[in-house]
């Protein structure tokens, strides 16, 4: 079925329980290459077949409370954590992880940041929230460390990917153009 034009993506074929069809569900997540198309900078090492691997740009650690309410919400203060000859050594803990590519979340879709698995395997854990549609920056993770850990700049600990997605509107928030230079 072609795009309806209302920046809510393609109708997906639904059983009689509103499931999504098998051939629907089938291209629920978009290809590598596709996704590879809204990152930059990206070398052919990071594409995998469903998503693009994210390096790690920078590492911060939060050194006062932040502050969510109802009327808004404040990022606590950070300081940067120094890379030794290129390496972060980390003690167990909770930092934020800078992404190292710029990403642009294309209308009709929804974007997710799952941990690479040899980050987890190695007692680490990365959380982040969904990227909605229109959102541009170089975002950020909470980087759970659960045993000393050694990251290298530029090591790919993450992977981005993108699903089609129903939606209103774009993303005009906050975070718009964060870390872009």
């Amino acid at each position: 079925m072609p795009d309806r034009g209302d920046g809510r993506g393609k109708r997906r074929r639904c059983d009689r329980h509103g499931f999504a069809s098998r051939s629907a569900s089938r291209r629920m997540y978009e290809s590598g290459r596709y996704v590879a198309e809204r990152l930059e900078p990206v070398t052919d090492d990071q594409i995998q077949p469903n998503g693009v691997d994210l390096t790690l740009a920078a590492v911060e650690r939060q050194t006062e409370p932040g502050r969510i309410g109802t009327d808004g919400k404040t990022v606590g203060k950070r300081e940067t954590v120094a890379p030794e000859e290129g390496v972060y050594r980390l003690e167990p803990g909770a930092y934020i992880a800078r992404y190292g590519e710029t990403v642009a979340v294309p209308d009709g879709h929804v974007g997710f940041v799952y941990p690479r698995s040899s980050l987890m395997r190695n007692s680490c854990m990365l959380n982040t929230a969904v990227w909605d549609a229109g959102y541009e920056g170089r975002g950020e993770g909470l980087l759970r460390v659960g045993h000393t850990v050694e990251l290298e700049a530029g090591a790919r600990i993450a992977q981005f990917v993108l699903a089609a997605a129903d939606h209103e509107g774009r993303y005009d928030g906050t975070y718009q153009g964060e870390h872009i230079e």
